[in-house]
């Protein structure tokens, strides 16, 4: 999933490291983009490797972009090859159990303005069963055990039955309205909504 959302924002323009960590997070959230240097430069030394980046010239690095603990050097500017944008394509449209996972419904979402409209549904779904498996777990731990928990554990569970609750509920107004051909807020494509619409909150994680 961390491949999916580096070649989809190179498909965006070419950045350097730190400005890809930066939008990582922006995009996908902090706590699905808590990455390091350590583990971003290997994944972008891979995917260079395998044809679908290049580096595409240098730049003057400030002090703020330096990464702790390492030497002052110029920023590497990456770009996306045409391979890369094929992988990209190709990726998108993977539609398997990973898509409906925590991390990779939330990378696949981001990107859902360039998926197809029966991709986004088959994500939307599969990630809406997997929910509701979890939902029907935890309404089974707090049916069969909830006398055995003590009052911490037992509002834990509560909480997270709660959060799948909600979650099933925003996937399923999502699914409406791509089956209605709508987006997220309610208008048309190509369409702006209106001042009065409310928008659809971020996925949940």
């Amino acid at each position: 999933m961390f491949e999916l959302a580096i070649l989809g924002l190179l498909q965006e323009s070419p950045m350097h490291g730190y400005e890809l960590r930066k939008e990582l997070t922006a995009k996908l959230g902090a706590i699905r983009a808590a990455i390091s240097y350590g583990s971003l430069y290997p994944t972008l030394r891979r995917l260079q490797a395998a044809g679908w980046i290049t580096e595409a010239a240098e730049t003057p690095a400030t002090a703020e972009e330096i990464p702790a603990l390492t030497s002052r050097r110029g920023r590497v500017v990456y770009k996306i090859t045409a391979e890369g944008k094929e992988r990209f394509a190709e990726l998108i449209a993977q539609t398997g159990p990973e898509s409906y996972e925590d991390t990779g419904f939330g990378v696949h979402f981001a990107f859902f303005a360039r998926t197809d409209r029966a991709t986004r549904l088959r994500i939307l779904e599969g990630r809406r069963r997997k929910v509701e498996e979890r939902r029907e777990g935890l309404r089974d731990v707090l049916g069969r055990a909830a006398e055995r928990l003590d009052a911490y554990t037992l509002e834990l569970q509560r909480h997270g039955l709660d959060a799948c609750e909600r979650e099933v509920r925003w996937l399923e107004e999502l699914i409406a309205n791509e089956r209605s051909g709508r987006t997220p807020d309610g208008s048309t494509p190509g369409t702006a909504p209106g001042p009065s619409e409310e928008n659809i909150p971020p996925p949940p994680g």
